[in-house]
């Protein structure tokens, strides 16, 4: 990792409860895509939005783009169409390897990753706040998952049950 100039770090959540946190948005994101009709999660649109198994596709992709980038300081642009299926199952296998890796690595990360500035595909970044993007970039497309779901008639999981 090359040295990088820092930024003031908050030192609101600690890293265990930045996992816990995570992980519970990640849970409530894999219950989403459950809920979706077989037939609609990667055909069902409204307004022009990508259909919600596309937009899980680039929560995973993000996710793993973040946590390669805080253990090896690498930020590789995801090829967004690349590696993507409109199988359910196989979403669900990869997510769930990705949130055993989190659960994982994440603990491993060092500390000063938070503090330094990094360069992300889109633009230059705390670790800080790489992190929580990440995090924002899943709770936004997960709430147009919720107004899929409520479109197609279908109660979405309690959104405070992470």
């Amino acid at each position: 990792m090359t040295n990088t100039p820092t930024v003031d770090s908050p030192s609101i959540l600690s890293p265990a409860q930045f996992l816990g946190h995570w992980q519970g948005h990640r849970r409530l994101s894999r219950r989403v895509i459950e809920a979706f009709p077989e037939d609609q999660l990667f055909s069902f649109s409204i307004g022009g939005m990508r259909p919600f198994g596309v937009l899980a596709w680039e929560i995973h992709q993000v996710s793993e783009l973040t946590l390669n980038g805080m253990r090896t300081g690498e930020w590789t642009m995801p090829q967004w169409r690349d590696g993507t299926s409109a199988d359910r199952v196989e979403l669900l296998r990869v997510w769930d390897e990705l949130t055993a890796r989190i659960q994982a690595e994440l603990p491993t990360v060092d500390l000063n990753f938070f503090s330094q500035v990094h360069p992300l595909p889109w633009g230059e970044m705390s670790g800080w706040d790489a992190a929580i993007y990440t995090i924002d970039n899943e709770i936004h497309h997960r709430g147009q998952g919720y107004v899929f779901l409520r479109a197609l008639g279908t109660e979405p999981p309690a959104f405070y049950e992470r």
